[in-house]
């Protein structure tokens, strides 16, 4: 048996995120690693559409990737990105997740687009991965390499939540680089 607290805070997450428990469709380990996988992927196939065929084109895949992995649709999204600063470093917006991911757009002047910095590479390591009925967490490090070999990392704390459809989609995007002194 999990513990309360565990139980509580999945609960109170799919209470905030506009989720109800989906019962027999709960969501796996296996599908929460599945979507992180696509939104790397999806980074990559962004940052490389930028790279040969121009901003347009990454744009057209950047919607498209945050309509397949982010649940605006659905409810709530919980966004605080890695680069994002005040006063715009928490968003709930599909409209500011797109600025970040591609920059270009006034109401968010200091986003130059995290997506098009020629990524090449995108790996996960995950210290924890809890689910619960329909709500998944992860938390851990997240490596980009771009197309000269180099490499950062960042901590990543997510949520996802598996739709009555069986989709699996992000609810919480909190991202940051690592403290160092």
């Amino acid at each position: 048996m999990k513990p309360a607290t565990q139980i509580l805070s999945a609960i109170y997450i799919a209470l905030i995120s506009g989720g109800a428990f989906a019962g027999d469709q709960g969501i796996t380990v296996e599908e929460v690693i599945a979507t992180q996988k696509k939104w790397g992927d999806a980074l990559v196939e962004i940052s490389t559409a930028y790279d040969n065929e121009g901003p347009e084109a990454a744009r057209d895949i950047a919607i498209s990737a945050i309509d397949a992995l982010y649940n605006f649709d659905g409810g709530s999204v919980f966004f605080k990105p890695t680069l994002a600063q005040e006063p715009q470093r928490f968003r709930s917006t599909k409209e500011g997740t797109l600025a970040y991911f591609i920059g270009d757009n006034p109401e968010f002047p200091q986003d130059s687009g995290f997506a098009l910095m020629g990524w090449r590479d995108v790996a996960f390591t995950d210290a924890l991965i809890f689910t619960d009925n329909n709500i998944g967490l992860s938390m851990g490090d997240v490596t980009f390499t771009d197309t000269e070999g180099n490499t950062v990392s960042v901590d990543k704390t997510w949520g996802f939540q598996k739709q009555d459809n069986g989709e699996v989609k992000m609810i919480i995007h909190h991202s940051s680089l690592p403290y160092t002194e």
